[in-house]
């Protein structure tokens, strides 16, 4: 695209730019360069020129070149909108988001109509968080080109953060309604699961993963898994469990191709952080430090969702999701000391626990926003929960139990993001994960009597009154009625069961019991 008021090019020259052009398209930075060069020896300032030669060095590596051309372009052409949006793009893959939004912010300003600004924006937001306003972005970015997928898409995973899955299953369906083989689409819709596909996407759905390449390089091997994860819950919903679990099991061998994990290895973790545990640390004199935090430990597919859902319907709370700052600080400590946890758990004194402890509780007070309590319920919390009465004895622990069965198999069929929950699509490795864990609370509980609260997902679908005063009195809550119509409260939820948790709760919600004899393998690797 060339911009209005570009300097002219001959003939020559704009053959080379559109060559760039071409060569972008077949990632070929070194060809892109030579096309460039070119082009800005006849015009040295002509801003299509100037933002490729940036891509260029983007795509070569050389990221800091990058962002230096697009820095030199911008004080020659400040106003031109294409030049702000690449450079926010490059500060994206450079980790720079604060520097990204002030980017995508000026783009859009100075060019509203630039439907890839918007979007570019809107991702940006919702990484960070700010879901409300990466929805108005993905809507501007709509208003300026109705056919963008990727800001529709974006529209879509916003609407079910929010907790308009209605709207996200509507957003899905117009992607699919104009691309049958968006993949990210079929993933989202998918990912509601309180939304039924009809025969007809059934159809096209079994159509789209017959013909998915069962080999091809890790990107590929993703997006069949993704369409397979999908299309698995879609023949489970009517019942074809047979065949649903065969598509499960394909979809997980997939995962397992392009996710190592190495199961005895996290089992010596373990065990090696229940050692260096194996008395609690003192914690120092103030005994009250972390009342502010209540941390959910759990495996995935749980009920950690609900439970964080029921809290922050509290007045007092806010559900802050899964945080990453108590491993960050972990890692830094490991850092710092320049030895990997837990070997250092046992020469820690009381007040390197309350330095870990007071900087925990100052990264997370924005997370608060303003409430005495915030839930902070990261997966990986339970391994954790000896470094968390250390830091924290104030915090209070929930834990969050669920039929064993039950939680296996529908981790088994949940696809987590590249790099999360690893262990997640093998029997063997779910079951060896699981007893891992159940083991570790147990010896938490042994450790540190009275200071975790045990919250069984059947009990609190059974008798939910009960099971919710029961959690708040542990949490030094009082009782509030609302807590009781969690789905109703209003909050952005980020995790898998985002729409889930959006539904009133029901008594039955078991998975695996249907698929009867078919689950013998991993109730086997339960038993053992």
């Amino acid at each position: 695209m060339v911009v209005d008021g570009a300097p002219p090019l001959s003939a020559t020259a704009a053959r080379q730019l559109h060559a760039a052009a071409g060569f972008l398209q077949a990632r070929d930075a070194e060809r892109m360069l030579g096309a460039l060069r070119a082009v800005l020896a006849e015009v040295p300032a002509h801003p299509d020129a100037l933002r490729l030669q940036a891509v260029a060095l983007q795509l070569a590596g050389r990221t800091e070149e990058a962002i230096g051309a697009l820095g030199k372009a911008l004080a020659l052409h400040p106003a031109d909108a294409l030049l702000h949006n690449a450079l926010g793009g490059i500060l994206v893959e450079a980790g720079r988001a604060e520097a990204s939004l002030a980017a995508f912010r000026r783009a859009c300003e100075l060019q509203p109509g630039l439907a890839s600004a918007w979007c570019n924006l809107g991702m940006v937001l919702q990484s960070r968080g700010d879901i409300a306003e990466a929805r108005s972005s993905f809507a501007r970015a709509l208003e300026g080109d109705p056919r963008n997928a990727l800001a529709r898409t974006g529209l879509a995973n916003a609407c079910k953060m929010l907790g308009d899955t209605a709207g996200a299953a509507a957003e899905y369906r117009a992607v699919l309604a104009a691309d049958p083989g968006n993949v990210q689409a079929w993933a989202g819709i998918g990912e509601l699961k309180t939304v039924a596909l009809d025969d007809r996407e059934l159809a096209t759905l079994l159509e789209l993963h017959a013909r998915m390449p069962a080999a091809g390089n890790e990107s590929a091997v993703e997006e069949r898994a993704m369409v397979g994860f999908t299309l698995a819950r879609a023949l489970e919903a009517r019942a074809r469990h047979a065949d649903a679990l065969a598509v499960f099991d394909q979809a997980n061998a997939d995962m397992r191709r392009i996710t190592p994990w190495d199961a005895a290895a996290f089992t010596r973790s373990i065990e090696s952080i229940a050692d260096a545990f194996d008395t609690a640390p003192d914690p120092g004199a103030d005994r009250s430090r972390g009342r502010e935090v209540v941390f959910v430990t759990s495996l995935p597919r749980s009920g950690s969702t609900l439970v964080e859902q029921i809290l922050a319907a509290h007045s007092q709370v806010e559900g802050a999701g899964e945080l990453p700052v108590l491993a960050n600080l972990v890692q830094a400590e490991s850092s710092r000391r320049r030895e990997a946890f837990p070997a250092w758990v046992r020469r820690m004194a009381p007040a390197d626990w309350a330095r870990l402890g007071e900087e925990y509780l100052a990264v997370t007070a924005p997370a608060r926003r303003g409430r005495a309590v915030h839930v902070d319920k990261a997966l990986f919390n339970w391994p954790l929960v000896g470094a968390i009465r250390a830091m924290l004895p104030g915090a209070r622990i929930v834990n969050c139990r669920r039929d064993p069965l039950e939680t296996c198999w529908s981790i088994y069929t949940q696809r987590f993001a590249r790099g999360q929950q690893a262990f997640a699509y093998d029997f063997a490795s779910i079951a060896a994960c699981w007893t891992d864990y159940d083991r570790m609370m147990f010896r938490w509980h042994a450790r540190h009597p009275g200071a975790i609260h045990e919250l069984e997902h059947e009990r609190l679908l059974a008798e939910p009154e009960a099971s919710v005063r029961a959690l708040l009195d542990f949490c030094g809550l009082r009782f509030e009625p609302a807590c009781l119509r969690a789905h109703e409260a209003k909050r952005i939820v980020r995790t898998a069961s985002a729409a889930q948790v959006r539904e009133p709760l029901r008594a039955e919600t078991a998975r695996a019991t249907a698929y009867g004899a078919l689950l013998d393998p991993l109730r086997r690797r339960l038993g053992a």
